[in-house]
């Protein structure tokens, strides 16, 4: 285990800024089949053990499940418990906020409430993720409503705004986060060209910044690379380099390659940071 761990802390001096992870950890297709190949997670891994394990291979992930409903303070704690020190935690806002009240004053009270109980998370906390739906217009309306968001969003914790229509990149809009202090989302997926998500990269807003690797929704496993994207990836190395913020938080779906941990493990030898193998874990025998 502790060999593990050196290989980690040597990875973040490398380049320090850049944390990369999954989007979610609870994926069956994860799971070493026990005549099989290593894929991820040791043969027989289960449910509840899936996070521990991610977190000795990785050191961030974003959380889908808070987009549901907001989390209990006993997951909350569990969550915290069982990764390391140095693990980090990025969580999307409750779609009832975003995509119900559409950011509207009757969503502040869940806001307030979701805030209160992400913060058990403590230094583990990364960033907060409002992802908006693609349907959110840029209207007067909605421009009214993530003006007053914003301004209720506590200075305590980091957030980052996902806009799925191409509308909302004008400067009125950096204008507004720069004065919150929120980062822009940067994605590599359908809704916004990628040429636009490139030409965000120079006007940052916040001294973060937040990417989130996509794809097509078409894919029936997720146990290994199905549609390789390497000239893709190096594509965004060479743009995420010239990011000029404190912290990079990068996250990967399984729909983007076919099997998340492979791509992060791609982007990390990218830009040189050592990687640990999942085979690591099968190596230690019993992890738990």
């Amino acid at each position: 285990m502790s060999e593990l761990k050196d290989r980690r802390n040597k990875s973040k001096i490398q380049n320090p800024k850049s944390k990369i992870g999954c989007q979610g950890w609870n994926y069956d297709d994860w799971i070493t089949k026990a005549d099989g190949e290593t894929v991820f997670f040791p043969r027989g891994t289960k449910s509840n053990e899936m996070l521990a394990a991610y977190a000795q291979i990785f050191e961030t992930i974003e959380v889908d499940s808070t987009f549901y409903a907001i989390p209990a303070s006993s997951t909350i704690e569990n969550w915290y418990q069982k990764t390391p020190a140095d693990f980090t935690f990025s969580l999307k806002l409750p779609q009832e906020i975003t995509h119900e009240y559409g950011l509207r004053e009757p969503s502040f009270p869940l806001l307030d409430e979701f805030c209160e109980r992400v913060l058990l998370l403590e230094e583990k906390l990364g960033t907060v993720l409002i992802q908006l739906p693609p349907n959110f217009e840029a209207s007067k309306e909605n421009a009214q409503a993530v003006r007053e968001f914003l301004a209720e969003l506590p200075k305590k914790i980091r957030f980052a705004i996902e806009f799925r229509a191409r509308e909302w990149l004008i400067d009125w809009t950096f204008e507004e986060l720069e004065k919150n202090k929120v980062a822009l989302c940067l994605v590599e997926g359908n809704w916004i060209p990628r040429e636009l998500m490139f030409e965000a990269i120079r006007k940052p807003t916040a001294d973060f910044s937040y990417i989130r690797f996509m794809g097509e929704r078409d894919l029936l496993k997720f146990d290994k690379i199905y549609r390789p994207q390497d000239a893709n990836l190096q594509m965004w190395k060479e743009k995420i380099e010239k990011i000029k913020a404190k912290d990079v938080f990068v996250y990967f779906s399984n729909y983007y390659e076919g099997h998340a941990p492979a791509s992060v493990n791609k982007l990390k030898g990218l830009f040189g940071q050592k990687t640990v193998e999942a085979s690591s874990l099968e190596n230690q025998g019993s992890l738990f």
